[in-house]
């Protein structure tokens, strides 16, 4: 299976040189490094030389999916915890991943989100301060666009969040100008678009409870875990009805942070979309996924979901620009063949 999935992609794909950083080693925490992109940023953090050490509560995350014997498991709200581990890992640089990330649960219970993306942010970048670490790459979300005017999305485009996920991320994003300002921090927020795919080596993948990305629900399906995969809404103004969405490989959503790190300013911040700048069908993305899977699973139709935008794609100019970044994955089947390679091989995750 792995050899068939090398074949197709080909070797520049697996080229390690394409984690290579420009900076001198530095020593980083990888704030939420045991979950999806976390993980995969971790990774590529560790092949590039850096060191790296893994922050993560496990609610979410899996040990497996950290660099072994990196990981320490903590809380962000443990503020005296966090600034000591930066102090005694002499860390230079934070990458945060971690937080709640479910839509439609940050709208039923908000003040989880509030609690642990707005709060336990806060008390990060106050550990930092103590610590003196002013750099920090920051994992933000296409959902501070709310529904957007124009499409494809440029940054410029006014941040109005619609559902509490989305405006707590716009709030840290907003508190790291601040702290650029008045503390001297450089950052980077990385808005990202739909993160997809596994690791090019297949083993760190998508493992979440509940499920709720379109690309593992489908596999799931065809690996008889489920019944059926549902289209939310066939009436859209899209050539084929359904929604459409940017889909960005996880290892180049990990490339980025990489590259970000290198451009670091103390006092200055980047805020950069991370996407390929083309848009996929909730179709197109399914007959993909049976394509690669071989099997012609089922599809049903249902009604639109509240709040589901018809397009979303990215406007990712600015990061090739600054940043010099260039995803490897633009088309759905490759990125959908990664996901394949680690679903097919671990049918239940990382307890596979």
């Amino acid at each position: 299976m792995f050899r068939a999935v090398f074949d197709f992609l080909g070797q520049r794909y697996f080229d390690h040189s394409y984690f290579a950083s420009k900076s001198i080693a530095m020593n980083i925490l990888v704030v939420g490094g045991a979950g999806y992109v976390g993980s995969h940023a971790a990774r590529c953090l560790v092949d590039a030389g850096h060191g790296v050490w893994v922050f993560d509560n496990l609610v979410f995350g899996h040990e497996q999916a950290a660099p072994v014997g990196r990981l320490i498991r903590g809380d962000l709200h443990n503020r005296e915890l966090l600034s000591g581990i930066l102090r005694e890992k002499q860390i230079e640089a934070v990458m945060h991943f971690a937080a709640f990330a479910y839509v439609g649960e940050s709208v039923q219970d908000p003040a989880k989100y509030y609690h642990n993306n707005i709060v336990g942010s806060l008390s990060l970048l106050e550990a930092m301060r103590t610590a003196r670490v002013s750099k920090i790459v920051f994992s933000s979300t296409t959902a501070t666009y709310g529904v957007p005017e124009t499409v494809p999305i440029p940054e410029e485009t006014p941040q109005s969040p619609i559902n509490p996920y989305g405006f707590t991320k716009l709030a840290i994003e907003h508190a790291l100008r601040d702290y650029a300002h008045a503390y001297g921090f450089g950052f980077a927020a990385l808005r990202y678009f739909n993160a997809a795919g596994a690791h090019h080596d297949g083993d760190l993948g998508e493992d979440h409870d509940p499920e709720t990305h379109l690309i593992p629900l489908a596999l799931q399906v065809a690996l008889g875990q489920r019944e059926r995969i549902a289209i939310f809404g066939t009436d859209y103004p899209t050539p084929d009805g359904t929604c459409i969405r940017d889909y960005v490989h996880v290892d180049d959503l990990a490339s980025a942070h990489l590259l970000a790190l290198d451009r670091l300013k103390q006092g200055e911040g980047l805020q950069l979309n991370l996407g390929t700048g083309h848009g996929h069908s909730v179709r197109e993305v399914i007959d993909a996924c049976r394509h690669v899977s071989g099997v012609d699973f089922r599809v049903v139709e249902a009604e639109r979901r509240p709040g589901d935008p018809p397009e979303l794609v990215a406007d990712a100019s600015r990061a090739r620009s600054v940043l010099g970044w260039e995803p490897r994955y633009t088309e759905i089947e490759p990125i959908v063949r990664t996901a394949w390679n680690w679903h097919s091989r671990h049918p239940r995750g990382y307890a596979s």
